[in-house]
C-alpha cells in the first residue's frame, strides 16, 4: 500500500471563544491532515519535533492514540514544545498568538522510507524557516529522487506577509519542488499582494506546476490544470471552527489521490474530469472538520468514509 509522508510542526492549540478557553488540541498544519488520514486507515509517516516536556508528552500520546508513528519525531531536551492561542472571531475564524522556544539543533531524525507514488506533503512557515531549510531540502530532494508525489500548501499567514519579498526565493524553490500546489486565496494575497488566482497561476505558478488548487472559503474551490480551469461549489454551513479546514481539505485531496489511484506518471495528463471526485473528497473532509473544535475529522466520519485502497 502507498504511504503518505509529511513534515511539519507539532503544536498544542488552545482555542478561545471570547476570553474563555474551549479546548486544548494537538495540532499543526500538516499534522492535522495526517491525523485525519491515519483515521481512514492510510499508512502515514510524520517528520517533526517536540520538547521533552508535558506538552510534548500530550502531543506524542495523541499521535500514539491515533496510530501515527512517533519514530521520526525529534524530542529535544532544550527549549519547550510550542503552544498557540487561537482566538475565534464571530465567523469562527482564528487569530493566533504563538509561543515557541526551540533549541539550536533541530530535526535530528533519519530519512523515512519513501517509494515511487507515495505522497509527500509539506508547507507553512516551517518549510521556509532558515533554521530548518537545509534538512527540509534534504527531505524534498529524497522525495523527488524517489518519484513521490510532492504536495505543497504554503499556508502563508498574514503574520509573515511583511516577509514575503525576503522569503520569495525560498517560496519559489518550494513551488519548483511541488507536483501539486494547494493554497487559499488569503495565502496568495499574503505572498503576492493580491488574491486573483487566475493571474497568479498565469504569471507565477503555471511555470512550476500544472496542477494548482485554490480554496476561497464559502466561495468554493478553483482548479487549474494546464489551460483548463474548473470551479467547485462548497455546501453552506455554520462552522463551529475553521481552524482545520484547509489542513483537512489537503487530507481529503490526498485521500482522493490514493482512492482513485492517481500516480506520479498521471499528473501531467490530469483533467478537470479526473480531478472532480478528488476535489469532492477535499470538500467533504474540510466541511466535516468545521462542525466541531477538533483539528481533524472524527474517527466515526473516517470509518464511514473509508473504502478499500490498493
Amino acid at each position: 500500500m502507498r504511504t503518505v509522508i509529511g513534515i511539519g510542526e507539532t503544536i498544542l492549540d488552545i482555542i478561545f471563544k471570547g476570553s474563555q478557553p474551549q479546548a486544548a488540541i494537538p495540532g499543526g498544519s500538516v499534522f492535522n491532515g495526517l491525523i485525519s488520514l491515519t483515521r481512514t486507515g492510510i499508512p502515514v509517516s510524520f517528520i517533526s519535533e517536540a520538547g521533552n516536556d508535558r506538552v510534548g508528552d500530550i502531543i506524542l500520546q495523541f499521535m500514539r492514540d491515533n496510530r501515527l508513528s512517533t519514530e521520526y519525531v525529534d524530542r529535544f531536551p532544550d527549549g519547550k514544545s510550542p503552544v498557540s492561542l487561537a482566538f475565534l472571531d464571530e465567523h469562527q475564524n482564528a487569530d493566533y498568538t504563538f509561543y515557541k522556544d526551540y533549541p539550536a539543533q533541530r530535526l535530528e531524525v533519519p530519512l523515512p522510507p519513501i517509494h515511487e507514488d507515495d505522497i509527500f506533503i509539506f508547507g507553512s512557515y516551517y518549510s521556509l524557516n532558515p533554521a530548518l531549510r537545509e534538512r527540509m531540502v534534504e527531505f524534498l530532494e529524497y522525495a523527488k529522487e524517489r518519484k513521490a508525489i510532492i504536495y505543497y500548501d504554503p499556508n502563508f499567514r498574514s503574520a509573515h506577509a511583511s516577509e514575503a519579498i525576503r522569503l520569495m526565493p525560498t517560496l519559489l524553490e518550494n513551488f519548483e519542488y511541488a507536483d501539486i500546489i494547494r493554497g487559499s486565496d488569503e495565502d496568495f494575497r499574503n505572498i503576492f499582494g493580491h488574491g486573483d488566482t487566475d493571474e497568479i497561476y498565469k504569471r507565477h505558478l503555471g511555470f512550476y506546476t500544472r496542477n494548482f488548487i485554490t480554496t476561497h472559503g464559502a466561495d468554493g474551490v478553483n482548479l487549474y490544470c494546464g489551460k483548463e480551469k474548473c470551479h467547485f461549489d462548497v455546501p453552506a454551513l455554520t462552522p463551529a471552527s475553521t481552524i482545520g479546514a484547509g489542513d483537512n481539505f489537503n487530507a481529503g485531496i490526498i485521500y482522493g489521490l490514493l482512492k482513485y489511484n492517481i500516480r506520479y506518471q498521471d499528473l501531467p495528463s490530469m483533467t478537470p474530469g479526473r480531478w472532480a471526485d478528488i476535489i469532492g473528497c477535499g470538500i467533504a473532509f474540510s466541511s466535516e472538520v468545521c462542525k466541531s473544535y477538533a483539528n481533524s475529522i472524527s474517527p466515526e466520519f473516517a470509518e464511514n468514509y473509508r473504502s478499500n485502497l490498493k
